[in-house]
Parts: structure tokens; C-alpha cells; sequence
């Protein structure tokens, strides 16, 4: 596994971390979340599914996997970049749309906790979409993205035609 496929984990378990303490910083805002609440957790969810894709596209080499990761990734850092502006531009309008129990003070140190992680995910997303690029590049010049096997080369390919194709 090369320097470039770890960074590449290493930015998606990152990913899964903030976007599960985001999670867990909107539950904290309202135990059961209103409409808005809801839909930030699903575009914390929808990151984490994101970064699981890739982590799945990066060993499997899979084209299914690396689209929904790409489609994924770019939808998420579109929103998060979104969100994040949201948070320390309107803090008062937001928390009021989370509708929160808690006092407004505490509200809003907690809310922009989870703004300074959606900018952390943001910046994370496009470097994790730098390095999936660059990651499938390799594995085109290396003739292992049509066949499945990432990491093998077209001599394996080759064991898979048909007879009269075949090196023997």
C-alpha cells in the first residue's frame, strides 16, 4: 500500500470521526432534533457513507463504489462548506431553528464546535477528492481499473480471456 492510499484512509477515518462528533454535537443542541437538526445529521450521515465508499473504491477498485464516492464527497463538501458559513454568519437564527433546549450561550459555543468541524470536513473533502483522483489515475496507468484488481497488473488480466487469447 503506497504513502498516497494511506493519507487517503487516514483523511476518510478523520472524516468518519468529525462527522459522527458533529452528529453528536446536534443531539446534544435537542435530544430529539427538529426538522433542521435532522437534516444536518443526514448530511453528517451521508459524509460518513461517503468516506466508507471510498475506503470500499480504494480496495475494491470497483467503478460503482468510486462514483457514489465522488458524487458523494462533492454533494457533502458543497453542503458542509454551506453549513459552516451558516453557522458563524447567523448563530442566533440557526440555533433558533434547531429549536434547542439548551441556554443560548452554551447553544451557540456548541453550534460553532460543530461549525469549526464542518470546515475541518469541508477542507478533508476535497483533499479526499484530490487523492481518489489521483489514486484511480495510478491505477489506469498501472491497466488494473477495468479489471477489479486494483494493485495487480495486466499480466493477470491476460489469464482471463478467452483460449485462443491466452499467453501461455
Amino acid at each position: 500500500m503506497g504513502t498516497t492510499h494511506k493519507i487517503f484512509l487516514l483523511c476518510n477515518y478523520i472524516l468518519l470521526g468529525a462527522a459522527s462528533s458533529c452528529i453528536f454535537l446536534t443531539l446534544s443542541l435537542r435530544l430529539v432534533p427538529s426538522a433542521v437538526g435532522l437534516l444536518l445529521i443526514l448530511l453528517h450521515v451521508i459524509t460518513i457513507a461517503g468516506a466508507v465508499s471510498g475506503s470500499a473504491a480504494s480496495s475494491s477498485g470497483s467503478h460503482k463504489w468510486y462514483a457514489f464516492h465522488m458524487v458523494a464527497t462533492v454533494l457533502t463538501a458543497i453542503f458542509q462548506g454551506s453549513v459552516s458559513v451558516l453557522i458563524f454568519t447567523t448563530t442566533a437564527n440557526f440555533l433558533a431553528a434547531l429549536k434547542s433546549y439548551v441556554r443560548e450561550e452554551d447553544g451557540a459555543v456548541i453550534l460553532k464546535l460543530a461549525g469549526g468541524l464542518c470546515v475541518l470536513m469541508f477542507c478533508l473533502e476535497w483533499v479526499v477528492m484530490s487523492l481518489a483522483f489521483v489514486l484511480r489515475y495510478h491505477a489506469f496507468v498501472d491497466g488494473s481499473v477495468g479489471s477489479g484488481n486494483v494493485g495487480t497488473g495486466k499480466e493477470d488480466d491476460l489469464k482471463n480471456w478467452p483460449w485462443p487469447f491466452q499467453e501461455t
